[in-house]
């Protein structure tokens, strides 16, 4: 329970406010064994902007591993004034106003992602679990181009209310990543494995970006994780993500990038096909993807704007429906894993591999307890049970990278982790901070 609290409460630093970040950070270094004091080395390449037209900015940590972690930060999208000005606010893009020099040295960077870290976070009486990242080499790439980091454009959005001039926006998010891949080649010649990952908007460009920064890095055997950030088929206009797929493709002009795609698998009316041309490119790599069906944040990005009704359980099933065409197609891909837990009330069950590993376990027979005496098990109120084996998400890090196994668990609805004791004070410690 002590972990879960404090850990709960810490969570809420991924985007703390000015107001409570000394104090958090204080907390922190005191109590809490995790997050990452790695030297980080600046890299600021010719030729590579954020969106607002300042120097972009990769950060590397350099090892004695042969393995390198490439790393894509999220933080939403955008493709008009209000989502790339800030105006927006959460629905809007990460770090409009570009990515300071000290930037790894901030909470997000410091803290959000275990898999950077190489380590689940250790807490009083609880210890620090490592990862098979620990200790490798790692490429980590800031957000600032509001275009999943595989935009190709320059644009002019019009603030529509006439208030503020014309915006500058630069969609440079391909270039970036190529760049870096590039340096990350030019730097590590001889990679045993690379593991390219990232959450929400991250997530995205995992499997959008992958081709590109895989043939680059060239490493002796290639990793995928997608967190939370879906390629979802959409081959005509009776798919649910068609009209946010049209939306980007307009604005980030990404059949530009696309048509580097091999032709094998990848069918430009269907960006969700990504998925399968990465696949067939390299089928020796393992490659994966873990979000939660009632994710209810990059659902309201992917439909909010395009689709009627919008409220929450309607968009909620259209991100369904979409998920299942997607297992779907996994499902026709030997190399292709899914993690796919079914609800966690943090964050609107967005991403399972930021923060804490707490509540993102997956059961492929989570259910109803089924007699009468399982009632009387700990904890008390918990009326679900798993009755296969219910796999945390450091357990499925393991078998994927160390083992190199195929894992595809499709976790059934359910309440478990809303009836646990411990998420029913972790939630709303966290979800109040973050102002819902």
């Amino acid at each position: 329970m002590t972990r879960r609290l404090l850990l709960g409460f810490l969570a809420v630093c991924a985007t703390p406010s000015p107001a409570n970040a000394e104090i958090l950070d204080v907390i922190v270094d005191i109590l809490v064994d995790g997050g990452n004091d790695y030297n980080w080395e600046k890299v600021a390449l010719p030729g590579s902007v954020c969106g607002n037209g300042s120097q972009y900015k990769f950060f590397v940590r350099r090892t004695p591993s042969p393995n390198l972690l490439f790393f894509f930060e999220g933080g939403g999208a955008c493709w008009d004034f209000d989502t790339c000005s800030g105006r927006a606010g959460l629905l809007g893009a990460a770090n409009p106003n570009g990515i300071p020099d000290d930037y790894m040295t901030r909470f997000t960077a410091k803290y959000v992602s275990p898999i950077v870290n190489g380590a689940d976070p250790g807490l009083p009486l609880r210890s620090r679990t490592d990862l098979p990242t620990k200790d490798w080499n790692i490429v980590y790439m800031p957000y600032c181009t509001g275009d999943v980091h595989i935009g190709n454009r320059a644009a002019t959005y019009v603030d529509q209310t006439g208030q503020e001039p014309p915006l500058q926006w630069t969609h440079a998010g391909f270039n970036n990543t190529r760049a870096a891949a590039n340096f990350a080649a030019s730097q590590l010649r001889s990679v045993d494995k690379l593991l390219v990952t990232g959450f929400s908007a991250g997530g995205t460009a995992t499997t959008s970006a992958y081709f590109f920064v895989r043939s680059a890095v060239n490493p002796r055997r290639g990793y995928l994780l997608n967190d939370s950030g879906p390629a979802y088929p959409a081959p005509n206009a009776d798919f649910n993500s068609r009209p946010l797929h049209e939306q980007i493709r307009a604005s980030w002009n990404l059949d530009s990038v696309f048509s580097a795609l091999p032709a094998n698998g990848f069918d430009p009316n269907d960006f969700g096909s990504v998925n399968r041309a990465v696949a067939l490119a390299f089928p020796d790599d393992r490659l994966a993807y873990t979000a939660y069906t009632r994710d209810f944040n990059y659902s309201r990005f992917s439909y909010e704007r395009f689709l009627d009704p919008d409220d929450q359980e309607t968009i909620l099933s259209f991100w369904h429906e979409d998920q299942d065409n997607l297992v779907e197609l996994f499902d026709q891909l030997p190399n292709m894993s899914y993690f796919i837990p079914h609800h966690r009330p943090i964050n609107d069950s967005h991403c399972s591999t930021i923060i804490t590993f707490i509540g993102s376990h997956a059961c492929q027979r989570m259910e109803k307890k089924r007699h009468w005496w399982e009632y009387f098990e700990w904890p008390p109120g918990q009326t679900f049970k798993c009755y296969s084996e219910l796999v945390p998400m450091e357990t499925f890090l393991h078998r994927f990278i160390d083992q190199d196994q195929r894992i595809r668990i499709n976790e059934p609805a359910n309440n478990f982790n809303n009836e646990d004791p411990g998420m029913q004070i972790v939630a709303p410690l966290i979800n109040g901070a973050l102002g819902g």
